[in-house]
Order: C-alpha cells, then structure tokens, then sequence
C-alpha cells in the first residue's frame, strides 16, 4: 500500500522551507548573558574598589593609631633631640627588619629611628609640611612594599619642625586584598552560572507556550479538528485569535468554493442534459437549442466567474476606491448607451469605499444600466446618501420607471430572474450586485423612490479605513 504525500510536500516536489531569523531562545539567552555579563562585571568592579577601599583604610588607621601614639610620647630633651617619654608598646619596633617601623626627622638633627629599621632609614620628602596625617605607598625597601603615614609636628621647646613617620609592610595587606578577590571572583562566578541557569529555565518555560502552540496545530493537522481551543497566556492568546480566525476565513473561502463549483455544476447540468437529449434524438431544432443552451451556460459562468473574481481580489489585502470616480466613470459609459435618458449624481464625491475599483464599476455599472433600462428616462444618483454611518457608506441609485412590487424584490436577486422579458438581458445583474457586494461586507436593498417614484436602490459598502 502506497503512502500519500507528506503534509509539506508536492508529490515529486519539496515544498520551500520558509526563512527564519533565528531561535528565540538564543536571542532571550544572549540578551540575558550579556546583561548578566555587564551587570556583574560592573558590581564585581565597585564591590572590589568599595571592599579594597575599606582594608586599605582599616590599615591606614591602625598606622594612624600608632603615629599618634608617638607625637603624644614625644618630647624634647636639654640637649634639644627629641626622645619618648614612655616606650611604645608594640614589640616589632624592636625587632630588626620585623615589617613595622618608626622614625622622627628634624633638619639639623640627627634621624631618631626605631630599632627595627636597624641599619635603614626611612626617606620622606622635606619639601613640604603635612599638618594633618599623610598615606602614601612607597618602594624604597627592595622586595619590602611599605605603606607610610607621615605628619610634620613643631613640638613645645623647639624650633624645629619634626617629621614623624610610621611605616608597615604591605604584605599583610595585600595578602587581605588577595583573599577577597579571590571569594568576589568564586562568588560572582558562581552567581553568574546561577543566573545564567535561571535564565535558561526562564527561556524555557516563557517559550512553552509557543511549543504548545505549535503542538496544538499539529494535533489540529492530525486529528481533524477546525480550531485550536487550549488555554493559553494572555501574550499567547490574540496569535490563536488570529490563527483560528484565518482558520475560519480559509474555511469560508473553501465553503464558497465549493458552494460555487456545486451551484455552476447544478446550473450547467440542466443545459447540457437539454443539449444531449436534443443530440440524442436528432431533433430538427438542434441548433437553436445549442444556441439556446450554450447563452445559459454563458451566463452562469460570467456570474460564477464575477464572484470568483471578487473573492480573490477582496483576499488580495485591503481595498480602496473612490466612489464618486467610478460614479462619473460609469455614467460617461452608460450616457453613450442611453443618450435619450437624463442622469444627476449628488452627494460626497469624496467617499471611499474597501472595495476593487473594478469591482465597484461592475456593481454600480449593473445598478446604473438597469435604472436607465427599465426607468422612465431619469436617472438619480446619491453618493454617501447616510453620511451619519462610519462604517458604511451608501450610495442610492433611484429611477422614474413602474419600480418593482414589494413581493417580488426578494425573488429579483435570484439568477436569471427577470420582472421584464421583452428587453434584453441574462437576468444576472442584481444577483451578481448582491453577491459581489456581500463578499466585501456590504448589502443591497430595493426600496420605492420616494421623489422619483420608481426604484430605489441602496448599495451600502464598507468605507475605506484611514
């Protein structure tokens, strides 16, 4: 048993993959890194400079603690060098080399270095005086980094303007700032992989429902349903509106078409079973009735043909044509025909309406012919005659002729129906008004002319939008 064509494909041909732009998970998952990349980068930055900034001052403070500690001990002696009146507690000022250091500079005297510095000194700009405590970093131990705090003091009995300074190694400090860039980076990395795993999961189930969007329209496809009828989330929701209404318009569109291919099939029957019967039988009318038959297959082909010709240009996109411009087109052709009858168009010639312009010259040129046929020689035309509607726009076409009984207007728009069969005609104009009228929405009534006294056509037609 031999296999069908795949929904997708044309036997012995591939159907074309439509292009797409891309996954939208990737663009959401791309987005998200980077802005979790720039957000973090720019937190992990500030956090680093705030936390640096922090044991930086911590240790700042601890010098600043041991620098004051030293003017408050200071004094100076008989022979005017200045001395401690009371030793400083810390042990590493008596351990050479141990990282902590202290010394007193005064212009004129000799260094008073703690015990630490051994054999060094500790070297400070003299061209300046630091009223307040001064931090700076300085290289001048090799290998040793040192964070120095000076201040320049002019203490009681004395002249002379003293520097004192305290210096640490930097090593502890750094080794402090090691560590708490080490726990940002671990702890930011971890944060980010976090948030990156968030917001795949987010991805993921924000796009769910567009999955099962796509699952519902395979299950759709698969067990013959017309509809997608789950529940879905409000963003999700007016794309299924728009489906299941395009849904329902192809449907309408398959509908009419075959009610047209039954109704032209039933009409073209009943001809051509005249036809074959005439044959058959050898009738000596034979060609009359070919003739005959043949004008009625024409006609219900022109009228199927006129609707289908409606229905593709009406499904093309939206339509816009000026009604007064095909009003004027209209009675220039139809004055040639008749010249003995008198036309009078009135009204806003500015109207538009959501209609072909094709189609609207065949509608009001059947409306037209058939007021200037069958009326009394007067023609009354009215564009827009309900300017109140904003959503229809109506156009009157009235003439002075006998106008139709009341009982008879709804059997005149059935095909091939003719009130007056001494005049020519196929009996399909009105039909093919209402027909083509109602495929953009509109409608056609038949009325009595109220200044005219004969028929009143109204054609109401959608107005153009914008």
């Amino acid at each position: 048993m031999s296999e069908g064509p795949r929904p997708g494909r044309l036997p012995g041909k591939l159907l074309p993959r439509p292009r797409h732009t891309g996954s939208l998970g990737q663009r959401m998952m791309l987005v998200a890194a980077g802005w979790i990349t720039v957000l973090l980068l720019g937190g992990g930055l500030a956090l680093d400079r705030t936390l640096v900034s922090l044991v930086t001052h911590n240790f700042d403070d601890s010098l600043g603690y041991i620098l004051t500690g030293m003017v408050g001990s200071a004094e100076i002696g008989p022979d005017g060098e200045v001395f401690f009146n009371r030793p400083l507690g810390d042990q590493r000022f008596l351990e050479p080399n141990s990282g902590l250091y202290w010394q007193i500079s005064g212009k004129g005297h000799e260094d008073f270095p703690s015990r630490s510095l051994w054999d060094r000194s500790l070297k400070a700009p003299s061209d300046h005086f630091d009223a307040q405590p001064h931090y700076y970093d300085s290289a001048q131990f090799e290998g040793q980094p040192l964070r120095m705090v000076e201040r320049s003091i002019i203490l009681p009995g004395s002249k002379v303007v003293w520097r004192f300074i305290v210096a640490e190694s930097r090593s502890e400090l750094d080794a402090q700032i090691h560590r708490i860039r080490i726990i940002l980076v671990a702890s930011f990395l971890v944060l980010a992989l976090g948030l990156m795993l968030m917001a795949g999961l987010q991805s993921w189930y924000g796009l769910g429902p567009l999955r099962g969007v796509r699952l519902a329209i395979q299950k759709m496809r698969s067990t013959g349903a017309n509809r997608v009828t789950d529940s879905l989330p409000l963003e999700v929701q007016p794309l299924v509106e728009e489906l299941n209404a395009l849904l329902a318009h192809n449907e309408k569109a398959a509908e009419e078409a075959r009610t047209h291919a039954g109704n032209l099939a039933h009409a073209l029957k009943t001809p051509l079973t005249v036809v074959m019967n005439a044959a058959t039988a050898q009738a000596p009318d034979l060609a009359d009735t070919v003739i005959r038959e043949a004008a009625v297959m024409r006609r219900q082909v022109d009228h199927h043909l006129a609707r289908a010709r409606a229905v593709g240009r009406r499904a093309g996109g939206q339509s816009r044509a000026s009604v007064g411009e095909s009003v004027e087109a209209v009675l220039r052709a139809v004055t040639r025909l008749y010249p003995e009858a008198r036309f009078d168009l009135d009204g806003n010639r500015e109207a538009t309406v959501a209609i072909e312009r094709q189609d609207l010259d065949e509608i009001l040129g059947n409306l037209i012919e058939n007021a200037a046929k069958y009326g009394g020689g007067s023609v009354f035309v009215t564009v827009d005659a309900a300017p109140g509607d904003r959503k229809h726009c109506e156009v009157w076409v009235e003439d002075d002729g006998p106008g139709i009984p009341e009982a008879a207007r709804g059997l005149i728009f059935d095909r091939g129906a003719r009130l007056d069969t001494g005049k020519p005609g196929t009996g399909l104009g009105l039909a093919i008004v209402r027909d083509v009228a109602e495929i953009y929405g509109g409608s056609v009534e038949l009325a009595e002319s109220e200044d005219l006294g004969g028929l009143l056509v109204r054609l109401r037609l959608p107005r153009a939008v914008g």
